[in-house]
């Protein structure tokens, strides 16, 4: 029998497909067991592995893993990571960890509670870049940082939106499900933008400030600007769209006196640009937070993205559940297109507006944006 650690894989779909091939190389490589596949349609590799339909059936099954990764709609990661650790497996749990405060403070008392871990799956926290950021920040390279900034400037053709019943969805059969641009596509910039801040904890966090728009006709947001203002002072803006013509690489800003540092999180590519001097361009490594997690299991050590440090990415999103429905953009501003993407809806100048909230670290309305018009109190 292998010594490796078992690790079963929970949501086959989607996004889930890429789970299993890095599983499927990881078990080739022999750093684990690829022990189960839990989901309600049967995959292709339920023929080479077992198939469980459900978790219910898994855990009843004795098939209990050592590690779980959680692949599921976001308002089924609560009840089913708490059941997994209460069950003795470590989680592995897609972003966002809960689709609510009150169910992410739960969340953190039954890791507390079993002693089990549970890695977000933040996957930028892994990247080698951030410590190097942070080592130019202390030593000064870019003078006294003014604010954090982040442009996220995507697209999601309708298909995107019909993929399930609870795409683009804030709730679901008055279940919380706060799936849009802010929360999930593009979580990753304010995962990181608060990590590079050295805001991890809900308590890090003073104010978060949202302002939520749609061109699609949906529920959740695809077009919105976040700033937060952290304990400390620091602030950090984000503009972020799935209505752009085409899509650009995301990044984070760091925004100094004599300088700026711009990391391109999906690349692990940083640029640095300090006055003066010629930009330079650095790539990094990475590692992958299901490797960070098998590794602190086997040496008793911190994790990459622990659930706990998740927290003040839960107060960005807390705000977004809870502001007034996201209002639409008016139609003169909003051009529908179908080209290679597919259908999706264009809005006018969204690439600048993102910018200038990333580089002037204000929302949409104070930069000026032509659709951000807020009601009179």
């Amino acid at each position: 029998m292998s010594d490796q650690p078992t690790v079963a894989l929970i949501g086959a779909h989607g996004h889930g497909r890429s789970h299993t091939a890095r599983l499927e190389q990881f078990e080739a490589q022999g750093l684990l067991t690829f022990s189960a596949v839990v989901d309600p349609v049967a995959p292709p590799t339920q023929r080479r592995r077992p198939w469980f339909a459900g978790v219910d059936e898994l855990l009843a099954a004795g098939a209990i893993p050592d590690v779980a990764i959680l692949c599921t709609p976001i308002h089924t990661h609560a009840p089913l990571a708490t059941t997994l650790m209460n069950a003795g497996a470590d989680v592995l749990l897609e972003k966002p960890p809960t689709a609510s405060a009150a169910g992410f403070r739960a969340l953190v008392e039954t890791e507390w509670a079993t002693g089990r871990r549970c890695q977000v799956a933040f996957q930028s926290l892994g990247s080698h870049s951030i410590e190097r950021i942070r080592g130019l920040v202390a030593d000064d390279a870019i003078g006294a940082v003014r604010h954090f900034g982040g442009a996220g400037a995507w697209l999601r053709d309708t298909r995107y939106w019909a993929r399930s019943a609870w795409a683009g969805r804030r709730v679901l059969d008055g279940v919380a499900v706060v799936d849009g641009v802010v929360t999930n596509p593009l979580a990753h910039a304010t995962a990181t933008a608060l990590r590079l801040a050295g805001a991890g904890r809900a308590e890090e966090v003073a104010a978060v400030d949202v302002e939520l728009y749609r061109a699609n006709p949906i529920e959740a947001d695809d077009t919105s600007s976040v700033v937060v203002t952290t304990t400390t002072g620091t602030r950090i803006a984000l503009g972020l769209t799935l209505c752009a013509q085409w899509p650009g690489q995301p990044v984070v800003t760091i925004h100094g006196e004599r300088g700026r540092i711009d990391f391109y999180y999906t690349l692990d590519v940083i640029r640095i640009a300090i006055d003066g001097r010629p930009p330079v361009v650095e790539k990094h490594g990475r590692t992958d937070l299901l490797v960070d997690l098998l590794d602190a299991r086997a040496h008793d050590r911190p994790l990459l993205s622990p659930l706990t440090d998740s927290g003040a990415f839960m107060a960005v999103l807390e705000a977004v559940r809870t502001a007034a429905d996201p209002r639409p953009i008016a139609e003169p501003l909003v051009c529908w297109v179908e080209d290679s993407a597919g259908r999706h809806p264009v809005v006018a100048d969204v690439e600048r507006w993102i910018d200038r909230v990333a580089t002037e670290g204000y929302g949409f309305e104070a930069v000026g944006a032509p659709w951000a018009r807020r009601e009179p109190a």
